[in-house]
């Protein structure tokens, strides 16, 4: 079976992003890497069993929130380290969604979510919903309490 594998252009710092991503993941590898004399022309990482190509393909095209890295999360905790770390140097957006430095899109996601919104009580589903489309980073408490009608 054929691997699918995320292959990230970026306009140079590409070293400084893997390093920067293997810092966040655990456990995370640097795989390979590709050297035009001292500067990283690609490099494939594996960060917490997820394979990418990073590769440093100039100006030429730019990451857009169309495409993000989705980042399940079980706990608060979790949520809340992944945000702090991924949003330094970048930009926090909506619904659990932040651009980090290197301007990629990134969505952290608590586990309990899809359940939440997926509720078959509507009501439920929907006052979950409007909770998060008033939110930046994903509150699970928030969430729950919202969906509970509290």
């Amino acid at each position: 079976m054929h691997k699918i594998i995320p292959f990230l252009w970026f306009d140079g710092r590409v070293e400084e992003a893997m390093k920067f991503y293997c810092s966040i993941f655990k456990p995370s590898k640097i795989v390979s890497v590709n050297r035009n004399g001292k500067e990283v022309m690609s490099a494939t990482l594996r960060l917490n069993g997820q394979e990418l190509i990073a590769f440093n393909g100039g100006p030429h095209f730019k990451f857009t929130p169309a495409i993000s890295l989705f980042v399940h999360c079980r706990t608060q905790k979790e949520v809340d380290r992944y945000w702090a770390k991924l949003t330094k140097g970048g930009e926090e957006s909506r619904c659990g969604w932040l651009t980090d430095k290197f301007g990629l899109s990134w969505q952290i996601v608590p586990d309990i979510l899809p359940e939440l919104l997926g509720d078959k009580d509507e009501a439920k589903a929907g006052r979950a919903m409007q909770a998060m489309l008033q939110m930046g980073k994903l509150d699970i408490k928030a969430l729950k309490k919202a969906h509970a009608g509290r």
